[in-house]
């Protein structure tokens, strides 16, 4: 765990007005600590939780995690051909 903060508020714009546990998650938790982590580049966990937003159904949060993962370096040819991967691993594995 860490004090410093990359500043991001998206949680506290959303939802601060009436879960505020929830904004310190979003915010300082996922944004400041996990995003944050050195062990993996944000240009390389971008498209992972882009990959597992799609396996979990959680498309509500696409757009914003592909203009993340574009903004963290990834190319758009491999953010295409990764959702084609997750879409067809999904349709492998049946109901």
């Amino acid at each position: 765990m860490t004090d410093k903060t990359t500043g991001w508020t998206g949680g506290q714009c959303a939802f601060g007005d009436f879960a505020p546990c929830l904004v310190h998650y979003t915010d300082t938790v996922l944004f400041d600590e996990v995003w944050e982590r050195l062990q993996l580049s944000k240009r390389d966990r971008s498209p992972i939780t882009v990959a597992a937003l799609l396996a979990g159904g959680n498309t509500g949060q696409l757009t914003f995690h592909l203009d993340h993962a574009r903004k963290n370096g990834a190319i758009e040819q491999e953010l295409i051909e990764e959702e084609k991967h997750s879409v067809n691993s999904l349709m492998d594995a049946g109901p």
